[in-house]
């Protein structure tokens, strides 16, 4: 079911990150539809084929950068993770956003991901810092971000508008020098 992928972008210990292709629609597809409820209120990925051409058209042209986590162990598609909003100049900056397999939920991928994109945007990109805006009842990515070392920086009222509802959000973010002090990469 889980082919191998194009060339990898980065490696870790038991995933690892590859870019958002047309040739991993149904994998992406199939992900994206079985953990649809488990996603919402928070995201609402691409669950069709067309909205996932939209998707890939978004990486292509503007200022994201899209990365897809497998697992090491038999390539299978558990998590994305997306740059959003890139800004270089004097800002070099981006938004996260993220979204994983809810079967594999809880087993440390998604952290493991996120790490490597961390280190592939202070490193490779050369960001200052990467934000994450959550809802404030999101416990799960709350969590993730905390574990590997974003601060909360505040909280902003109708922060952006999910499914037509402007929805409240809770303000985290991590510095290239907190993330490559912390990582051993400093």
């Amino acid at each position: 079911m889980f082919g191998r992928r194009r060339k990898d972008i980065a490696r870790g210990e038991r995933v690892h990150l590859f870019a958002p292709s047309r040739d991993v629609a149904g994998d992406y597809l199939a992900m994206t539809q079985s953990s649809k409820e488990y996603h919402r209120p928070w995201v609402f990925p691409a669950i069709d084929a067309r909205r996932y051409r939209l998707y890939l058209d978004r990486v292509a042209k503007s200022r994201t950068m899209g990365f897809f986590i497998g697992r090491n162990e038999d390539d299978r598609l558990i998590g994305v993770v997306n740059i959003n909003d890139i800004v270089m100049g004097g800002f070099r900056s981006g938004s996260l956003g993220y979204y994983a397999d809810m079967e594999l939920a809880g087993q440390g991928y998604m952290g493991e991901g996120l790490a490597l994109v961390l280190d592939h945007a202070f490193t490779m990109l050369d960001l200052n810092r990467l934000e994450s805006n959550i809802q404030p009842a999101n416990a799960a990515s709350i969590a993730l971000v905390r574990k590997i070392g974003f601060r909360k920086e505040g909280f902003s009222p109708k922060f952006l508008k999910i499914d037509d509802i402007w929805r409240d959000h809770e303000r985290w973010a991590i510095l290239s020098e907190e993330w490559l002090a912390t990582s051993g990469q400093a």
